[in-house]
């Protein structure tokens, strides 16, 4: 297994939204920006075993997902900061990152967006049979819109190459998943569906990894699957909602004492995969790759007020 290279792309994802809550509070963020530290281990484990010819649809809280699937990070970040050099030119910003030539169709901010897209792709992909398929992440809020069921009725119905990923993080905005849903959540539902689930650690990284293969190979043989990944969200919804308003310090305590991060680095130390000096310059490798993403994404111009209409309509001819 490629352990070294999980923790470096998990460092990366956890760099990058670090970074992005600095710039933020800085006011080079325009707008929300909902960060995706403390489920790095999740988009990493899924997207370990994806091409860029695979497709991935995410969330709100996408740009893990975008650099766990291989997105280019300055061009990420530019998109973020509403820069042009992003891939939508800085109109989409933060929760509308994608990266096509990867296979990252966008992540959306609508609750359960993910979800009939990436059904569409996965139809796309049995129509093509090439072989390909595709993700949805979501998470545990998404479980109680109706698109859910009527997503999981079609895969399983139509037999597509679709994996559900349910990254449950336990809150819903400010409201806990304890409130909002009884029985067994997203796995029992998709068996009630004849969709195949497993439920996994989404804080250990190597049983994520584990279990996404199995999954994944599950799938490209045309038989739907759902991950039901359990971790805790490190933050408030957004960047600018204060945690402790609804959570208690201990709460608090207990998600970032599961840091996934830290948590495989501990693995890879006591069994040898890596040294304490491998690890350090891996961290100073990939902060000064954030650092570059940065530069990059700053020199970068924000959009001129006289083009809001460009790139709104396609002008080209459909033959």
């Amino acid at each position: 297994m490629e352990y070294l290279q999980i923790y470096r792309k998990m460092l990366l994802i956890r760099r990058f939204e670090l970074r992005v809550a600095e710039l933020h509070r800085a006011g080079e963020v325009p707008g929300f920006t909902h960060l995706y530290w403390g489920q790095e281990a999740i988009a990493v484990g899924v997207c370990h075993w994806l091409s860029a010819d695979d497709y991935v649809v995410s969330t709100h809280r996408g740009h893990g997902h975008c650099l766990a699937q291989g997105a280019e990070p300055g061009r990420v970040l530019a998109e973020v900061m509403g820069r042009e050099a992003g891939d939508w030119r800085g109109r989409g910003g933060a929760m509308h990152v994608a990266d096509f030539s990867c296979g990252m169709l966008g992540a959306n901010g609508i609750v359960g967006g993910s979800l009939p897209i990436s059904t569409g792709a996965a139809l796309a992909c049995k129509l093509a049979g090439e072989g390909n398929m595709a993700v949805a992440f979501f998470g545990d809020g998404a479980v109680e819109e109706g698109v859910f069921h009527e997503s999981l009725n079609l895969a399983s119905l139509w037999s597509l190459p679709l994996l559900f990923v349910c990254e449950n993080n336990e809150w819903a905005i400010s409201v806990p998943v304890s409130k909002r849903q009884g029985g067994r959540g997203a796995a029992a539902l998709a068996e009630a569906h004849g969709i195949g689930a497993r439920e996994v650690d989404g804080n250990d990284a190597v049983a994520v990894v584990e279990a996404a293969g199995e999954m994944v190979e599950r799938v490209r043989r045309g038989r739907p699957g759902l991950l039901n990944c359990q971790t805790i969200r490190w933050g408030g919804h957004h960047s600018a909602q204060p945690t402790r308003a609804y959570r208690t310090e201990e709460d608090c305590a207990n998600a970032e004492a599961a840091c996934p991060i830290a948590r495989f680095g501990k693995r890879l130390l006591a069994e040898g995969e890596a040294t304490e000096q491998q690890l350090e310059a891996m961290s100073a490798e990939v902060e000064s790759e954030i650092d570059a993403a940065q530069r990059f994404a700053q020199s970068s111009p924000l959009p001129r007020a006289e083009t809001v209409t460009d790139y709104v309509y396609y002008e080209g001819r459909a033959d």
